[in-house]
């Protein structure tokens, strides 16, 4: 095993070596570490991981809702609230959104079967993978997105953009209003 921090090693060597040298006595309140002491490995790591998962990997399954909205009715969106998308260039069960796309249509992606939450039909969820090894949900076979600017629970500001967005009704299919 390389040793590539060996500064690390003779702070903590220096440190284990002066309190096993110290007088002991019985303070009321332990000292702060001193401004030299080198943090632990396991700090660090977790301070500084090398390669971060993306944000939008899912910890588990996804949620899809039916949510209320004022303007068109009753539309799908996720556990937090936010809407959710279908891209009239897809094909039912096929995406074709990759790339800068899925930079301003980030995909609902999954870990696991995806629950149908309240006002949902179970039957009309799917998934499909992903070029990236990702699972995407499908709903009535549509693949699902979010839209980038949308930045608060209810937001619908994709809808109808390049008149190829829209968001999707409880029965799976585009709100074109």
């Amino acid at each position: 095993m390389k040793i590539t921090h060996p500064l690390v090693i003779l702070l903590a060597a220096f440190t284990i070596l002066t309190a096993a040298c110290a007088p002991q006595s019985t303070p009321t309140a332990a000292p702060p570490p001193p401004a030299t002491q080198a943090p632990p490995a396991q700090a660090v790591a977790a301070a500084a991981p090398a390669t971060a998962a993306p944000a939008a990997t899912p910890t588990g399954p996804a949620t899809v809702n039916v949510e209320a909205n004022s303007k068109f009715g009753s539309i799908l969106a996720d556990d937090k609230g936010m809407t959710l998308y279908l891209f009239t260039k897809d094909s039912p069960n096929t995406t074709t959104c990759y790339g800068k796309c899925a930079t301003a249509w980030p995909a609902l992606l999954t870990n696991g079967a995806p629950v149908a939450g309240k006002g949902a039909d179970a039957s009309k969820l799917g998934t499909i993978p992903r070029t990236d090894g990702t699972t995407q949900v499908t709903y009535n076979g549509w693949p699902l997105y979010y839209y980038a600017k949308d930045a608060n629970p209810g937001d619908v500001t994709g809808q109808n953009v390049g008149t190829v967005w829209f968001v999707v009704s409880p029965t799976g299919d585009a709100i074109k209003q």
